[in-house]
C-alpha cells in the first residue's frame, strides 16, 4: 500500500482519551520549514478561541521557548522533568516541581498561554535513558498522564525536533494528532516521508496508538515561480487523501512578527488579515478533527 495513503487512513484510528484535553504536535524531519513559527501562531489562534493552551517545547534548539521570550538557562526545562518521571533514574532526580517550570505568558490583548520550555540538554535525552528497562518510547506519554496535563489544559501544542530518534517517537506516542508543515521542495518532501516511515514502524510494532493525521501545511510557497508550483502539485498528489491547508506565502509578515517576538495576531494592519484568517481557520479545523 502507498505509505501516504496508509497514513491518511490512520486519521480514523482511535486515539487516547485520558482526561479531556488534546495533545497535538507539529513535525517534519526537515528543518527550516517554519514548523516552530506555525506552532507558535497556531497556539495563539487556539488561545484566542478560548482554549487553555500549554506549549511544550521538545526541540533541543528551544526556538519555541525563545519565541515566548523564555530563556531556558534560567528555568527548569522539560528534560529534567522527564528524567524525574523515570523511577530508574532516581540518581539523576532533582527537587523541582512542574508548576515551577511552567512559564505563564500573556499577550497584549490579555490572551494567556503557558509554556514548558526546552534546553540544549534535551539533546542528551536518548543517551540518558538508554539503559532503563521501562518503555523508553512512552516516557513523555506517561509524564503527561502522571501530571494530569490533559485535565489541566484544553490543548497541548508540541514543537518537535527536525530529527528522527527517540524524542520523535516519544512525541508521536504521546499525541492525539500531528500537523506536518513543509516547504514544497524535494528535501522537505523526503523529510515528510521519513516521518511517515516512523509512524508505520510504530504501527507495526504496536508501541502505541498511531496519532491522527491532522493535515499538511505548505509554507514559504512562492506562487510566482513555476518550479514551486510544479513541486507543490507533485507533493500534493503524493499526499493522497491527507488534508492540505491553504499554502502560506506571507514571508514578510512572519519575519516582522517573529523579529518582534509577537504572533501575527498582535498586528492590526490590513496586511496581516489574510494570515490571521489562515491560522484562525486552521485552529477551527484542528479542533473539529480532534473532536470528530
Amino acid at each position: 500500500m502507498n505509505l501516504w495513503k496508509m497514513v491518511g487512513q490512520m486519521a480514523n484510528a482511535t486515539t487516547p482519551t485520558q482526561g479531556q484535553g488534546k495533545v497535538i504536535a507539529l513535525m517534519n524531519q526537515k528543518g527550516g520549514v517554519g514548523k516552530t513559527t506555525m506552532a507558535f501562531n497556531l497556539a495563539h489562534a487556539l488561545a484566542r478561541q478560548g482554549l487553555k493552551v500549554l506549549c511544550l517545547d521538545m526541540d533541543p534548539q528551544f526556538n519555541f521557548s525563545s519565541l515566548f521570550g523564555v530563556n531556558p538557562a534560567e528555568r527548569t526545562t522539560i528534560h529534567q522533568l522527564l528524567l524525574n518521571s523515570v523511577k530508574e533514574l532516581k540518581a539523576l532526580h532533582t527537587p523541582v516541581l512542574l508548576d515551577e517550570a511552567i512559564v505563564r505568558t500573556t499577550t497584549a490583548d490579555g490572551t494567556e498561554i503557558h509554556v514548558l520550555p526546552a534546553g540544549q540538554e534535551l539533546s542528551g535525552f536518548e543517551l540518558t535513558v538508554a539503559g532503563i528497562t521501562a518503555p523508553r518510547q512512552l516516557i513523555l506519554k506517561k509524564f503527561i498522564e502522571k501530571n494530569e496535563l490533559r485535565s489541566r489544559y484544553d490543548i497541548i501544542v508540541i514543537d518537535g525536533p527536525p530529527t528522527l530518534g527517540l524524542l520523535v517517537v516519544n512525541i508521536l506516542c504521546a499525541v492525539d494528532g500531528v500537523l506536518y508543515p513543509f516547504v514544497p521542495d524535494s528535501f522537505s518532501q523526503q523529510g515528510l516521508r521519513n516521518i511517515q516511515q516512523v509512524l508505520e514502524d510504530i504501527r507495526e510494532m504496536e508501541i502505541c496508538t498511531v496519532p491522527k493525521n491532522l493535515g499538511y501545511i505548505p509554507n514559504l510557497f512562492d506562487q510566482r515561480r513555476k518550479q514551486a508550483k510544479d513541486d507543490f502539485a507533485r507533493i500534493h498528489q503524493e499526499l493522497g487523501a491527507g488534508r492540505v491547508f491553504t499554502p502560506f506565502t506571507n514571508r514578510v509578515q512572519f519575519t516582522r512578527a517573529q523579529g518582534q517576538g509577537k504572533s501575527v495576531f498582535d498586528f492590526a494592519g490590513q496586511e496581516f488579515r489574510e494570515i490571521q484568517e489562515q491560522f484562525t481557520n486552521m485552529a477551527q479545523t484542528v479542533r473539529g478533527e480532534l473532536n470528530a
